[in-house]
């Protein structure tokens, strides 16, 4: 855990300072999860999923770290393929894997058509988790019916919880091993809030597997 990393976001932001643990129990949550071949799946509402998309991107691919390909599969690549092979192997990149449950159009309408909309994550939740995965749940509110049937699925799968939330966590706080819960009561300026905390997280974890390119 990169206590400087956290160190630096106390201090740009103050007001969230207070989150301090949850934050890096969070982030060590995930870590433990990667370093057991786990991954990450992420669901939210409106604004929630859009940050759910932003999260994935920055998991998938580098944020500020290079993550070059291990020498053995960039020799793979040039086998099977030459020249495409060589640059593919340039190109690609290591990814920390992540899900977001939002972005399957046509999964989450026929769940919503098919069964009920509560049940479009948790769905996906039966088909996605394994034992060392983590969900990580975005709701402002912390009372999304549809998010609190994930974590509740998730819970029984065995999964760890991370819950995004506003100040009073909701009823989704009960389901959470990791409540990072900003201290804010609008939509709006929850969101805002969120947004750096999701930022922090992915600079330590990338920190952590391939260190910061500078």
């Amino acid at each position: 855990m990169n206590k400087k990393l956290l160190d630096q976001f106390c201090t740009k932001h103050p007001e969230l300072a207070g989150l301090r643990d949850p934050i890096r129990q969070a982030a060590e949550m995930i870590i433990k999860s990667y370093t057991g071949g786990g991954k990450l799946l992420v669901c939210g509402n409106g604004g929630s999923s859009s940050d759910s998309d932003h999260l994935v991107c920055e998991l998938m691919k580098s944020f500020e770290s290079e993550r070059p390909l291990d020498k053995s599969l960039k020799n793979r690549l040039n086998e099977i393929a030459g020249a495409r092979g060589k640059f593919l192997a340039e190109k690609l990149e290591h990814g920390l894997p992540a899900i977001s449950l939002s972005a399957h159009t046509a999964l989450i309408t026929a769940i919503s058509n098919d069964k009920d909309a509560n049940l479009v994550f948790a769905q996906q939740i039966i088909g996605f988790g394994d034992e060392n995965d983590i969900l990580i749940g975005i709701s402002t509110s912390g009372n999304s019916q549809n998010v609190i049937d994930a974590c509740i699925t998730a819970k029984a799968l065995n999964l760890k919880v991370i819950g995004f939330t506003g100040k009073t966590g909701g009823k989704m706080k009960q389901y959470c091993d990791v409540l990072v819960n900003v201290p804010e009561s609008r939509t709006a300026f929850i969101q805002e809030l969120q947004l750096p905390i999701f930022h922090i997280l992915c600079l330590i974890v990338e920190n952590h597997f391939y260190g910061h390119k500078n």
